[in-house]
């Protein structure tokens, strides 16, 4: 089996000056997937153009035909499980099946405070991340869900008809520590890492 190389490409471009270009690019050179960042400003690029990444993905899925996408990654920063779900199904559908979803448990910077809260702690983020994931991955392969957790609930969150990928869209799980890695063995067909922070 050959290796199966993905790239990142990042939201800095209006889609029609060279946006477009760029996902079309990828998937002629071969790719297997290619992702973008999940971010509501990222770094160097805060005070430049930065689109959102679920409205790029979705133009990406209808320029191209073979090329998987994916987000690396989504985080609970300024995302809820119910519009998450929604949007995803939504997504999977438009691109015929060829949706990954990143996800990891978020950090500081601008994701963290941009809608006015605090930075949470590592310990409420690793809390947040352990309800969100089981959370999203019942979302999206349940018709209807109702959920009462310490920081997200569904009432009666409905997502008719599902994935087109069965039984739902993969998940590549970003973990680092024990809570995070038992997460990604759970509930991810694939885990991301940039390896010990530590080190």
């Amino acid at each position: 089996m050959s290796p199966r190389l993905s790239t990142v490409i990042l939201p800095v471009h209006r889609w029609h000056e060279g946006g477009r270009d760029r996902w079309q690019h990828a998937e002629e050179l071969g790719f297997h997937t290619a992702y973008t960042y999940d971010h509501l400003s990222w770094r160097t690029f805060r005070d430049g153009p930065w689109f959102g990444a679920l409205p790029t993905l979705t133009a990406a899925a209808t320029a191209t035909e073979r090329l998987r996408l994916g987000t690396l990654v989504t985080s609970p920063n300024f995302r809820h499980p119910v519009t998450l779900a929604k949007e995803l199904i939504s997504l999977d559908d438009i691109s015929g099946g060829r949706i990954t979803l990143g996800i990891g448990a978020g950090g500081n910077g601008f994701d963290a405070t941009a809608l006015g809260q605090e930075a949470w702690t590592p310990r409420e983020r690793a809390d947040r991340f352990a309800e969100f994931v089981p959370l999203l991955d019942r979302l999206l392969t349940e018709d209807a869900v109702t959920e009462h957790g310490t920081h997200y609930t569904a009432e009666e969150a409905r997502n008719i008809p599902g994935c087109v990928q069965r039984p739902r869209l993969p998940f590549a799980v970003a973990a680092t520590g024990p809570r995070g890695l038992k997460l990604a063995a759970r509930h991810g067909q694939a885990w991301v890492t940039t390896g010990d922070p530590k080190l």
